[in-house]
């Protein structure tokens, strides 16, 4: 489906979600409803129009682009060499994790020892990789879907099990807005199993969150990193002192 497509779908989208019929709309935008009709029909419809009918709607064009984004099918997972490709360079991978958090390149420049020419060259790289679509030399939209996870055993995991988890576990959890918990017990397999569709659910509301929060002014936010696991195991450690 081509771009004009997907906005023409999206706003017919949106009127209905609204109540709004093509007669609504021509009244509105003081135009015929057979016009309407016909703008819609042949997705033909200049910017200056798609911004009149967005005002109608009391939606500004960023809500329209990230519904749009969202109702295409994205990727839940890369693959074995797409992961390989962004592990090998220290960079790539800091750039694919500051657009996973949808940072722009402003964000990324002010923040890291990153030139502007290199972000460009960056996303150039992720674009090939597909996880997000390049629009031009500092903007992108993503193609990872909210779900998305690094492969358990994949490269990318590998390099956080070996050179991130000691960093991470090192601080003291005692901050504003921090907890650890360290939970053991034993339960059916089915209620584990429960316990992980929840916590996955949780993962998802902070993705989501994220995603909301990005109106919201830098200073408005802080970073946090939440870090689920849940797996039968038997502290290594205290092995030898089983029956």
């Amino acid at each position: 489906m081509s771009s004009s497509l997907d906005l023409i779908t999206a706003l017919k989208a949106e009127l209905k979600a609204a109540q709004l019929t093509y007669a609504d709309l021509a009244d509105a935008l003081g135009m015929s409803e057979s016009s309407i009709k016909r703008m819609f029909a042949k997705a033909d419809m200049p910017l200056s129009r798609i911004d009149d009918v967005l005002r109608v709607l009391k939606l500004d064009f960023a809500d329209l682009a990230r519904r749009i984004a969202e109702a295409q099918p994205l990727r839940e997972e890369l693959t074995l060499e797409q992961e390989r490709a962004v592990v090998a360079d220290r960079k790539l991978l800091l750039m694919a994790i500051c657009v996973l958090s949808l940072w722009s390149v402003e964000q990324i420049v002010a923040t890291y020892r990153i030139e502007p020419a290199e972000c460009e060259a960056y996303l150039k790289v992720l674009d090939r990789l597909g996880i997000v679509e390049q629009r031009d030399a500092t903007r992108y939209r993503l193609k990872l879907a909210k779900t998305f996870r690094w492969r358990p055993d994949g490269p990318v995991m590998g390099f956080f099990r070996a050179q991130v988890v000691d960093d991470y576990f090192a601080g003291g959890f005692d901050g504003a807005n921090e907890t650890l918990m360290l939970v053991h017990g034993q339960v059916a397999p089915a209620a584990a199993r429960g316990f992980v569709e929840r916590l996955q659910r949780i993962g998802q509301d902070l993705a989501q969150q994220h995603l909301a929060d990005q109106r919201l002014d830098a200073g408005e936010r802080q970073p946090v990193t939440l870090l689920v696991g849940l797996r039968a195991w038997w502290f290594a450690a205290l092995l030898e002192l089983r029956r």
